[in-house]
């Protein structure tokens, strides 16, 4: 355990090098530098994806009950369904270096009132 702690320690303080790094290229990035943002990603997936799937089938039980519980609205279930459903399932070396997005829940469900 404590070694698997401080990888995470090692692989963190070489992932958060110069501020330029945030902006640059992968493909000119030095090897070092790819394979710390890659590891420190496989240790963040390995927290975050069960929670995150959890958090995802608990959202689609609770829509569900709500489908249900309301007589077959969909709007509310999806305003259960949409922010726990969907958003980012896994994180990418990308999302560290700034060039992705990390949105741990999915877009909100709004009615919109224009016709």
């Amino acid at each position: 355990m404590r070694r698997l702690i401080g990888a995470v320690l090692v692989a963190g303080l070489l992932a958060s090098g110069r501020p330029s790094l945030a902006k640059s290229d992968p493909v000119n990035e030095s090897y070092g530098s790819q394979a710390a943002y890659g590891t420190l990603s496989v240790f963040c997936n390995i927290v975050y994806m069960p929670l995150k799937v959890v958090y995802a089938c608990v959202g689609g039980i609770t829509g569900s009950l709500a489908w249900l519980l309301t007589v077959g609205n969909t709007d509310v279930a999806e305003s259960v369904w949409a922010p726990s459903l969907g958003g980012t399932y896994v994180i990418t070396p990308g999302m560290f270096r700034g060039e992705e997005e990390f949105l741990p829940n999915g877009p909100s469900h709004e009615k919109s009132d224009k016709q």
